[in-house]
């Protein structure tokens, strides 16, 4: 098998990134040019939550925006966990030398899940959407990134985690994804930033629908914000997946 993978001509992937479903003209994309399509590094330019920031931490490199959509694939109301895989895929492609696989497709994760014995032959193809720990199986079995995860019992206890997510950012620098019981929504964290008055995270929200937009535009409309820690559901748990990257 592996001999044949080296003598087959590589093929290019043409994807539709939403020209069915936008009506926009169509963009060219492949799995050479695939990082071109997206909008990189999206919180770049973003204010800091607050003037009396005692610590902030961030992503290090560059990342993709991958949202409800973008690569033509209506996958609105049970993606957003596909969509921040992606993006820390990408973040993975993007900065990580030994990381050469592009992002995984939503199909590709289900096939991946399939094949490692985490979901049954019926889940290839479904709109069952997925949280942390599939996220952590699926980065360990494609790009052999193991992966904490941190579980936190109700949202008030989530500012205990906010040492975790400093530590993470400053030592393996890659985005984190985090998801919850009643805040069932996967959500993509690059930074966390602290204060005397509480601490806030950086959140790269996969819901948006629609064309890509500018980094200014996302950032108005508030897919890319910053959200106070307090603003968090207090009675739902959360769990957040920490990608163990090389160290920094």
């Amino acid at each position: 098998m592996e001999e044949t993978e080296k003598t087959e001509t590589p093929q290019k992937e043409c994807i539709d990134w939403g020209r069915y479903v936008y009506g926009q003209t169509p963009m060219a994309a492949n799995k050479e040019t695939w990082r071109d399509v997206l909008v990189n590094n999206a919180h770049v330019g973003l204010p800091p939550p607050s003037a009396d920031c005692d610590r902030c931490s961030v992503i290090s490199g560059e990342c993709l925006y991958y949202h409800y959509g973008c690569d033509g694939k209506d996958d609105r109301g049970w993606g957003c966990g596909y969509r921040t895989i992606q993006t820390i895929s990408s973040w993975l492609c993007l900065n990580q030398p030994v990381s050469v696989r592009h992002p995984p497709s939503v199909n590709e994760i289900q096939q991946t899940l399939v094949e490692i014995g985490d979901k049954p032959d019926s889940f290839l193809g479904s709109r069952e959407w997925i949280g942390t720990f599939e996220a952590s199986l699926v980065l360990d079995q494609l790009y052999d990134v193991p992966c904490r995860i941190v579980h936190v019992r109700y949202g008030g206890e989530l500012d205990q985690a906010v040492e975790d997510l400093h530590h993470h950012f400053l030592t393996r620098g890659s985005p984190v994804m985090m998801g919850g019981e009643r805040d069932n929504s996967s959500k993509g964290i690059l930074g966390v930033s602290t204060n005397k008055h509480g601490s806030y995270l950086l959140v790269m929200d996969p819901h948006y629908y629609g064309c890509p937009l500018d980094n200014n535009t996302l950032q108005t409309q508030g897919w890319v914000s910053w959200k106070p820690v307090s603003s968090l559901d207090q009675c739902s748990f959360y769990n957040i997946c920490l990608p163990l990257t090389a160290k920094k």
